[in-house]
């Protein structure tokens, strides 16, 4: 038989197999209605022809595509990365794919990449990072197919998802920098208007500081990447000289951080504290090390993927709102 590859069909098999199309269709799917002779010849042949069962044909017999559609924030940033992994490990081990789309967290291409995944009949969609909004509700509202939130949430309690506390984690984070004795704190946040992350860490280190009646306006916006975090305590040690400790809404400011204060000739932890959040590989990378708010990337994604499964295959749910638990992880630049 002279067919490529991409060519060969079932009928080419069965043909050559001396058996039934139905026959292969019953070995291709692991039907055990087969003779065990039978079975291995069409194996045989199968790896003879090099033929490849077609997807998308199998999926509109079963109903099922054995497809996860999952829309990320930004896969080139390393906490994302590592939640995807997650995501990937569990579905390989319930023989998912995964389709990765990636939205950069902008509200129309968000809704434009749901849109698309669910039009190519994924079995379920996984939606990361993002605030959920009444346009994504009503996308999610009109689809049977089953959705997880990872690392953001559905405040209306519709929608089943898996993330941290965001501003306990970050209240945590100052009560720390606190407990050593530093009382003129800054914050480097994230985008305000993030109402995921940004703010909900903001808001963490507000009522920290309000707790212990310190002034709280100290506050310098970033976007979460390493300039933003330079720029940012550039600024701060221009204006407050002061400042004794900084909480940083993300790793890779924090380090940006840690970097303005080495060309300033400040010295951390001595003169001045620093602690992240994410505990991403950088933070264990930079000198000195970074203190900072362990966020178990991996499980969120795992956790969030192994609760799409259970809606996918109707298992019994025992909680459709997930909380893991963050850890603060303390290193070299605090005391």
């Amino acid at each position: 038989m002279d067919k490529k590859n991409g060519t060969i069909t079932i009928y080419d098999v069965a043909r050559e197999a001396g058996v039934s199309m139905a026959t292969v269709s019953r070995v291709v799917n692991g039907n055990p209605n087969v003779k065990p002779t039978t079975r291995k010849k069409v194996l045989s042949v199968i790896g003879q022809l090099g033929y490849r069962p077609n997807a998308v044909a199998r999926g509109l017999a079963s109903k099922k595509t054995t497809t996860v559609g999952v829309v990320i924030p930004d896969i080139s940033n390393a906490f994302y990365a590592e939640l995807t992994r997650g995501i990937e490990d569990i579905a390989t081990m319930y023989h998912y794919n995964i389709i990765l789309s990636n939205s950069d967290l902008q509200h129309t291409k968000e809704l434009s990449l749901i849109e698309t995944l669910l039009e190519k009949q994924v079995d379920g969609l996984l939606f990361l990072g993002g605030e959920i909004t009444d346009d994504h509700r009503k996308i999610f509202a009109a689809t049977s197919v089953p959705i997880v939130l990872a690392h953001t949430e559905d405040h209306q309690g519709k929608f089943p998802f898996v993330t941290i506390h965001q501003q306990q984690a970050a209240e945590e984070a100052v009560e720390y920098l606190l407990s050593e004795g530093r009382e003129k704190i800054s914050m480097i946040s994230g985008p305000l208007e993030d109402k995921v992350k940004g703010y909900p860490r903001y808001l963490g280190f507000k009522n920290a500081m309000k707790k212990h009646q310190l002034p709280d306006d100290w506050v310098y916006e970033g976007d979460g990447r390493y300039q933003s975090g330079y720029q940012a305590m550039t600024r701060l040690l221009q204006e407050h000289p002061e400042c004794s400790a900084v909480f940083a809404a993300s790793d890779e400011m924090a380090v940006g951080a840690i970097h303005a204060a080495h060309d300033q000739g400040v010295h951390i932890p001595e003169q001045l504290s620093i602690i992240g959040f994410n505990n991403i590989p950088l933070a264990s990378q930079v000198r000195p090390l970074l203190s900072t708010i362990q966020v178990p990337m991996y499980d969120i994604g795992a956790v969030a993927m192994r609760l799409l499964t259970k809606y996918m295959n109707r298992e019994t749910i025992d909680t459709s709102e997930v909380y893991l638990e963050t850890m603060l992880c303390l290193r070299d630049t605090t005391k």
